[in-house]
């Protein structure tokens, strides 16, 4: 019976953690992008051999691309939006030809991901990354600023965010701001703001957006899937979408892969087996009404990639990312579902048994307390997840017999 594929996210040779520190926390392959190369450009072949002899040389293998950034013409289909999905088509050609086979990517309009603070503290000294409703609506009534965002809050609630607003200090105000700057593609080296400035060309980038509501964001998915794909099957690259981080509307933003009605939306317009999913538990699961286990059920045939990590949330609409084993996931379910649907693959003789998953989100916890990195991928908190989530899968296949 093979083991799900443990990898480990790796930003390049830029990263804080070493490839020699990915293979002493076990992981065997990487995900690993191009960071360097600018959005919409094509990634060479010669590129993506430099960066895949870096990780073959310590003894591993380039697993995932995570990813090749989506331009923002090709998710609001203007501009020279052809002319950049020729280019992600050929991106896909040239990976194919390196022999990579799996590609993250995300539709997610303006930033990738959005938290409110990259340091909330735990009880036990350590730090996570974390959502606060509350903090959203200081950053867009008081501090972007945002035309049409008081619509979204009551007469109560803007009330309280202002009374929130004036017990911040000047340094919390700084932080939202950073936090929900930080989620910017390109952003991997961390952000620094300039004040005014930075804000401003936020709001100009959601204003592109004004126009483009959850029925035209998914139409042009879904245009940009049907061209991909065929050469994605050429290539014999899959495809596998992030769901939407967090998996609600923020910033007046359309989200299109938040629910598992979104994946069946997607599946239906583009049935090809190479147009799958990534499935990031954190994401999802920072929603109640998604039930993880019955997603895997559901969707698993069609699941290239995982994302393994629990969030801990409210019913006002706020988490933070709890340990791996703990929080609102049923990580135990989640495991046994996706060993499950590995066996299955075996036992139907298909030839993508392949399941690489990941340990994401890791708290920010001992020496790495002191250390600059990426927020959520230090070392030692990403290190104490895999190690847990490596044994909770020894359990289970223990348990099962397989």
């Amino acid at each position: 019976m093979a083991n799900l594929e443990q990898t480990w996210r790796w930003y390049g040779p830029t990263d804080n953690v070493s490839l020699n520190d990915v293979k002493q926390a076990g992981a065997t392959g990487i995900v690993s992008a191009l960071h360097h190369i600018p959005n919409g450009e094509v990634w060479t072949i010669k590129e993506i051999i430099k960066r895949k002899t870096e990780i073959e040389s310590e003894g591993l293998t380039w697993s995932v691309v995570e990813s090749v950034p989506v331009h923002e013409d090709i998710k609001r289909k203007s501009g020279n939006f052809e002319h950049y999905i020729q280019n992600y088509k050929q991106t896909i050609i040239n990976l194919g030809k390196c022999g990579i086979d799996t590609l993250c990517y995300n539709f997610m309009p303006v930033v990738d991901w959005t938290r409110t603070n990259l340091n909330y503290p735990l009880k036990d000294g350590s730090t996570c990354l974390s959502y606060s409703k509350m903090d959203m609506a200081v950053f867009e009534l008081f501090l972007l600023k945002r035309p049409g965002a008081i619509t979204r809050y009551t007469t109560d609630e803007q009330k309280q965010t202002k009374k929130h607003f004036e017990s911040l200090t000047e340094i919390r105000k700084n932080e939202i701001i950073e936090s929900i700057i930080a989620g910017l593609p390109g952003s991997a080296k961390g952000y620094e703001v300039q004040k005014g400035y930075e804000l401003q060309n936020f709001q100009t980038l959601l204003d592109t957006y004004d126009t483009i509501d959850v029925t035209k964001m998914k139409a042009h998915l879904f245009y940009f899937l049907n061209k991909i794909t065929p050469t994605a099957e050429e290539a014999g690259i899959r495809l596998c979408i992030h769901p939407d981080d967090p998996p609600f509307p923020i910033l007046g933003l359309p989200r299109v892969m938040s629910t598992a009605q979104d994946v069946r939306d997607l599946f239906e317009a583009v049935k090809s087996p190479n147009n799958g999913l990534t499935f990031c538990t954190g994401s999802f699961g920072a929603r109640a009404d998604n039930e993880l286990i019955s997603m895997i059920e559901e969707f698993g045939s069609r699941i290239h990639f995982i994302h393994l990590r629990a969030t801990s949330r409210n019913n006002k609409g706020d988490f933070y990312e709890a340990d791996h084993l703990n929080g609102d996931v049923d990580m135990f379910g989640v495991m046994r579902a996706l060993i499950e649907e590995q066996n299955l693959r075996i036992t139907k003789k298909r030839k993508d048994i392949r399941m690489p998953f990941r340990p994401d989100h890791g708290h920010r916890m001992l020496h790495d307390l002191t250390n600059v990195g990426n927020p959520g991928y230090m070392a030692i908190g990403r290190l104490r997840g895999l190690a847990e989530l490596r044994g909770l899968e020894l359990g289970i296949k223990k348990s099962l017999n397989i």
